[in-house]
């Protein structure tokens, strides 16, 4: 049965006096280390050496070290690093300093749940996941609130590891929100089938569909642009703010009726299998093995795909009429460039 935590479902006292090392400095890690270290407890950040974040993390008033004395020195270690690179990392500089006791965290569950990462079985293993990009959990935090959470234990060593991670989410905030229980591989597998089905893969595509309908069809790519693309964010506000019924709830009854009757169009039988396909390869780990070894060949597919795709036509049209909208906050990046 689904269970959330609250603030009173959560002691931060457990974790007062245990050295927490928070490992990464991007958009999790920034936001991890700083609410914690705000919630009284000890923080310290492993970066590795000439690391562009060095300087940022000592700015914000945080001790920094080396990933391997960040680790050698904290009871709770969490690792916020991109997937693609905590295996090696943690075999090299963490995996040494896993002695008896410790706690080794995550925020989401890739390396754990497809054996990436196997850590010794007298270590509690737990996962902490805030259900927002990391400059909301700080934002958030600093007005007084707090963001939603996962909370996860792969293995329980020490018999308080749920505890633990609970006082860890309290200390970012979390329990002020509400904190929902789930699993390694749960979290996992939706998080990866979402990505790909809906949030990236199948928005992104639907996107560029219909905007290459219109403008193949004679009408003006910045019409297109506009029905396409910008006004996404208004329905996915809609959905955030009060789901599918209240999205109807505001449209026109126009767009409704075209909703009902077309969606369905839109999402057919074929669809939905391939769908469960997707979800396979999650599940068997077919998705996993595939893209660890695309990282293996030094992401040759990746890499053409992400120029690819910077050089399709809503993009360039789609920057031009940004840069006209300065209300929106346009962000540019380099075509073909990317963060890990």
């Amino acid at each position: 049965m689904t269970r959330l935590f609250y603030d009173n479902d959560a002691a931060l006292e457990r974790l007062h006096g245990r050295p927490i090392a928070i490992i990464g400095f991007g958009s999790q890690g920034h936001a991890h280390a700083m609410n914690l270290r705000d919630a009284g407890l000890d923080v310290r950040v492993g970066l590795y050496n000439g690391s562009r974040s060095w300087a940022k993390a000592e700015e914000a008033g945080l001790t920094v070290l080396p990933v391997s004395d960040a680790a050698g020195t904290a009871e709770v270690i969490m690792i916020l690093t991109p997937d693609t690179m905590q295996a090696k990392l943690y075999e090299e500089e963490i995996a040494p300093h896993m002695q008896a006791g410790k706690t080794l965290m995550f925020a989401h569950g890739f390396n754990v749940r497809y054996c990436q990462i196997v850590p010794p079985p007298n270590v509690d293993v737990s996962m902490v996941a805030p259900k927002s990009p990391g400059h909301r959990v700080r934002e958030v935090f600093v007005q007084g609130g707090g963001v939603p959470a996962l909370v996860a234990v792969h293995q329980d060593a020490s018999g308080g590891a749920l505890a633990d991670a609970l006082a860890y989410a309290k200390g970012l905030g979390c329990t002020r929100a509400g904190v929902l229980q789930t699993t390694f591989a749960e979290e996992t597998e939706t998080d990866l089938f979402g990505e790909q089905a809906v949030l990236c893969g199948g928005v992104s595509a639907l996107v560029k569909a219909g905007f290459d309908t219109l403008v193949e069809a004679g009408y003006q790519p910045e019409v297109a642009y506009f029905e396409c693309m910008h006004e996404l964010k208004l329905i996915v506000d809609l959905f955030y703010q009060g789901g599918l019924n209240y999205m109807r709830y505001s449209v026109s009854d126009t767009a409704e009726y075209g909703d009902y009757v077309a969606g369905p169009r839109i999402i057919t039988d074929e669809t939905r299998a391939t769908m469960r396909q997707l979800l396979e390869e999650v599940r068997n780990g077919s998705f996993a093995s595939a893209w660890i070894d695309e990282n293996r060949k030094g992401r040759p597919q990746f890499n053409r795909r992400r120029r690819e795709d910077a050089t399709h036509p809503i993009e360039s049209v789609g920057r031009e009429l940004r840069r006209m909208m300065t209300f929106v906050n346009p962000k540019e990046v380099v075509p073909g460039a990317g963060g890990a």
